[in-house]
């Protein structure tokens, strides 16, 4: 059986390229953590949230800047098993859960028939807001990485009609002076499946009742994520040239742009110099 000492090494030692670089870039590049930040670590279950976890625990061993961390998990309606396996890879990875519970799979279930992961993603980040600031965190952390954001591009151009991204950090509109940072955005999600599996880690995977129910060819993600694929097999850099793209948005080229949700014609500029 492998330790727990043993996984966490695996990370700064056979994962150091991998993931605890881009990791550690990440909080660096995009100043995700400061000097006595106190970040609720948002647990989920599965891979991406647990690697998380013990990222930061690392950090906070062995970096420079002094923060706490306090790992929430929400319960929203896990069954049993799923809910008892959560607590035991806490356990295995020595990761210390506070557990509460909700009702947002039966409230999704009822009221979102047509959209239920953009309901229960909304209504998750409220809870975990709630709770993180009631124990005094400022910042909540989510384990979305570097597939996760790519991905959301090209939904967003191909079944939005948008250019859209996902931010390594937010600021709450709803609740002053929290924020939301995702430390794995540079990290590959292939690099996190290698981990969970040389390390004898199983986790569990989205375990919404209503998901449940639905194939996984009507999952517009994972079609995206097919895609994505099959085109890195013809150029292995359209994943990083996916994510490129959205350091390098050409103003001068483009129709219009959004901000603060009110749009901008490329007539208003251009009118200006005519």
């Amino acid at each position: 059986m492998i330790t727990k000492e043993e996984i966490e090494r695996s990370i700064i030692t056979k994962y150091r390229k991998t993931i605890w670089r881009p990791f550690t870039k990440a909080v660096r590049d995009y100043e995700l953590i400061s000097e006595n930040d106190k970040i609720a670590v948002c647990i989920s279950g599965g891979k991406d949230s647990m690697l998380l976890a013990k990222c930061l625990e690392e950090l906070q061993k062995h970096g420079k800047i002094k923060f706490d961390l306090v790992y929430l998990v929400m319960d929203p309606g896990y069954n049993e098993k799923n809910r008892q396996m959560i607590i035991d890879n806490a356990k295995k990875l020595g990761i210390n859960i506070n557990i509460f519970n909700s009702d947002i799979f039966d409230v999704v279930n009822k009221n979102a028939a047509s959209s239920p992961c953009y309901l229960c993603a909304r209504m998750r980040r409220g809870f975990l807001y709630a709770r993180a600031q009631e124990l005094g965190c400022n910042k909540i952390a989510l384990g979305h990485h570097f597939d996760d954001v790519i991905e959301t591009i090209m939904l967003s151009i191909l079944y939005g009609g948008e250019y859209k991204g996902m931010m390594p950090k937010l600021k709450s509109t709803n609740f002053s002076g929290m924020e939301l940072i995702r430390p794995l955005y540079l990290v590959r999600e292939n690099d996190i499946i290698n981990w969970a599996k040389s390390n004898e880690l199983t986790f569990i995977n989205c375990a919404c009742k209503f998901t449940a129910k639905e194939t996984k060819k009507s999952s517009k993600r994972l079609e995206i994520k097919n895609l994505i694929k099959d085109l890195e097999k013809v150029n292995k850099n359209v994943a990083y040239n996916i994510f490129k793209s959205s350091e390098n948005v050409n103003i001068d080229t483009v129709l219009a742009t959004k901000t603060n949700n009110e749009k901008h014609s490329f007539l208003e500029e251009y009118t200006k110099n005519n």
